[in-house]
């Protein structure tokens, strides 16, 4: 259907009759967010801003060119070293996002009469890449590892010489479970598929030394051996990256478009995630504070008779269904000064929009006990 200027008013009324047209958010300054995913509270920590503001000086504010022309800096190769060994891998790539970064990892990975397996509720930029990558996509329900494991034994029976993989969501952005990633790892290696894990959401925040997933299930690069990661979260910066053995690194490197044809993301950026790691490493105060802030919230809303998912990371749900009755709550919520975005189809399913509650280390107690309080009065108002 052609999209006419008549078309185009049409369907934006058509997306505000369902309650699904979405607007940006400028909230008050001194509203308390509960939507960012600052998970560890770096965003704006000084460390950061003065690394960024002395890259700048020294390297200028835009690297200019892609990294394999001239836009790979000094601060680009050692933030690279530092990240491959934050996650315990030979090697890392920087892409300007993480939305990039999948595009261009899957892309590299599989292509035309491979397959590339998806659970269902993955990422918009993992479903994408997949769909870009001109292989042979198929989805399974959302954690059920052994469809996983029945699709991929089918399709390589007869189709022993071509490549595979499985991608996940390592923490789901809109839910907060794990998926089970020593069962993926178990069917990608017994029928010789990649296995590739998103973890944006459990960098920083999960194991011993918030080194993430893989650290969380003590998986190591042979069990996982794709790891893309986002650096704009736990790490409070910007931009994203895919770790893994030496030569794997190096053909992403050689084939990811999305690499090979982006100017590079600017040094000043490297140079902030640079101190967000070291901050990371040193400060386990922030992931033992993040860990208390969601037992509180948990707890509070037990009390409260609110009902969450189940889910023990920073992202916790509140399902509403309705997509009208989400955004009553989240604007009463704002008016009364706490950030708390609905979200609504396409991104979720349809009948399952929600608040998307996201804790930070940053949030105290008061934040959280007046968090609690609030939901239980406002879906009282809006039953």
């Amino acid at each position: 259907m052609r999209r006419t200027p008549e078309a185009l008013r049409d369907g934006l009324a058509a997306l505000d009759a369902a309650q699904l047209r979405r607007r940006a958010l400028l909230p008050k300054a001194d509203a308390i967010d509960f939507s960012s995913n600052d998970y560890l509270g770096l965003a704006r920590h000084p460390a950061l801003a003065k690394a960024m503001a002395a890259a700048a000086a020294s390297y200028g504010a835009g690297s200019g060119a892609a990294h394999l022309v001239t836009g790979h800096g000094p601060e680009h190769a050692a933030l690279e070293a530092e990240l491959a060994d934050f996650v315990g891998r030979e090697s890392a790539l920087l892409f300007a996002t993480g939305y990039m970064a999948n595009l261009g990892v899957v892309g590299a990975l599989v292509g035309r009469g491979d397959l590339v397996l998806s659970d269902t509720l993955n990422h918009a930029s993992l479903i994408d890449a997949c769909a870009l990558s001109r292989a042979e996509v198929r989805q399974y329900p959302h954690l059920d590892c052994a469809s996983a494991g029945d699709l991929l034994a089918e399709w390589r029976a007869s189709h022993p010489a071509a490549a595979a993989a499985i991608v996940t969501d390592a923490v789901f952005s809109m839910d907060g479970d794990l998926a089970s990633l020593p069962e993926l790892a178990a069917r990608a290696r017994r029928h010789g598929a990649w296995l590739l894990a998103d973890d944006a959401h459990g960098l920083g925040v999960l194991g011993p030394h918030g080194r993430g997933s893989c650290e969380h299930f003590n998986l190591d690069s042979e069990a996982v051996p794709v790891l893309v990661g986002t650096l704009g979260k736990a790490f409070g910066s910007f931009g994203a990256f895919v770790a893994g053995e030496r030569d794997l690194i190096d053909w992403i490197l050689q084939k990811a478009r999305t690499y090979i044809y982006s100017t590079a993301p600017p040094q000043p950026v490297a140079a902030a995630t640079r101190a967000a790691l070291r901050l990371a490493d040193a400060e386990s105060w922030r992931r033992e504070r993040l860990t208390a802030v969601i037992a509180d919230f948990r707890h509070r809303c037990a009390q409260a008779g609110i009902a969450l998912s189940n889910s023990g990371t920073p992202i916790q749900p509140l399902l509403l269904g309705d997509s009208g009755r989400a955004l009553q709550v989240s604007d009463w919520l704002l008016e009364r000064g706490l950030i708390v975005k609905a979200i609504r189809p396409p991104t979720v399913p349809a009948g399952s929009a929600r608040l998307r509650i996201a804790l930070s280390a940053r949030h105290s107690d008061r934040d959280i006990a007046r968090l609690a309080e609030l939901l239980a009065e406002a879906l009282g108002l809006f039953p």
